[in-house]
């Protein structure tokens, strides 16, 4: 019985990973890797699209500025091309065998908009976790239709179901809540 329990838990900790590299992705005018990470790159003469963190180690020499040492020297003009053309609004510079990626100075406009997308896509994850307790509330339903289960143990897997669903939306509150206040630190 359990299983469903430990199921249910599985499947929303997997939606709570989501929204982190989601909110991740979001840049907060400070450097952060994650910014840049994830964008696909036609390298090797387009013949393969693989991620920056992929073909490069990716830190950052201060709170502006990213340093995107490629792992083979011989990419670095497509890897430099693909960041352009990602249009993340950071300056992509070459500088010798790396790329230093500049994030400039987030206008009080574009705060307001990555808090929008921020919440937008926290409900989204929202939305799924209820999802899942439905599942996982159909399920326990389903075999106490069955009479797999009694009819107290249907109350308790619905009652922990509960407890779970909770738990990961105040997670997701609190990843918000995190991300909102980053993008407000001037």
């Amino acid at each position: 019985m359990d299983q469903h329990i430990q199921q249910t838990r599985q499947q929303m900790e997997k939606a709570i990973m989501i929204l982190r590299q989601d909110l991740g992705t979001i840049r907060a005018g400070r450097a952060n890797a994650a910014i840049v990470e994830h964008v696909r790159v036609k390298v090797y003469g387009g013949s393969q699209e693989l991620s920056v963190a992929e073909l490069a180690t990716i830190s950052g020499s201060d709170a502006k500025t990213l340093i995107i040492s490629p792992f083979d020297a011989s990419i670095i003009d497509e890897l430099e091309r693909g960041l352009q053309q990602a249009n993340l609004g950071v300056t992509v510079v070459q500088d010798g065998q790396m790329i230093r990626v500049t994030i400039p100075a987030l206008t009080s406009e574009r705060r307001d908009e990555f808090v929008k997308l921020s919440k937008t896509k926290t409900e989204g994850i929202r939305i799924m976790i209820r999802q899942i307790r439905q599942e996982g509330m159909k399920k326990v339903q389903d075999q106490f239709q069955a009479k797999t289960i009694a009819e107290d143990e249907k109350f308790r897997l619905e009652k922990e179901i509960q407890k779970l669903t909770d738990e990961f939306i105040n997670q997701t509150d609190e990843a918000l809540e995190k991300k909102i206040q980053e993008l407000q630190t001037i």
